[in-house]
C-alpha cells in the first residue's frame, strides 16, 4: 500500500526555503506574513495574469496540477509555493 500525501514548500523571495507543509492553508498564511513588509497589495501570479492572493485562488491555481509553483508578490517582496507529491 502506498500513501499518497501533497506537500507544499515555502521559499523567499531570494530563494532560501522558508518550510514545508501539509497543509496549503498554513503554506499560503506564512506566504502572505513574507509578503506583507511593505504596504503594497499581495498578489499571486496565475496563468491569466495577477489576481488578489486568496486562498480560494491558491487552489484555483494548484486544482488538479501537481509539480507546480505559484508567486505571490508585494512590491519588492516575493515568495514562491510548490505544490509536489511525497509518495511513501
Amino acid at each position: 500500500m502506498t500513501t499518497k500525501i501533497n506537500i507544499y514548500c515555502l521559499f523567499e523571495g531570494d530563494g532560501n526555503l522558508y518550510g514545508v507543509y501539509s497543509s496549503l492553508k498554513a503554506a499560503h498564511r506564512d506566504a502572505l506574513q513574507i509578503c506583507n513588509r511593505s504596504h503594497a497589495r499581495v498578489l499571486l501570479e496565475a496563468p491569466a495574469g495577477y489576481i488578489p492572493a486568496t486562498l480560494e485562488a491558491l487552489r484555483g491555481v494548484f486544482q488538479g496540477e501537481i509539480d507546480v509553483k505559484a508567486r505571490y508578490t508585494a512590491g519588492k517582496y516575493s515568495a514562491r509555493i510548490v505544490k509536489t507529491k511525497l509518495k511513501e
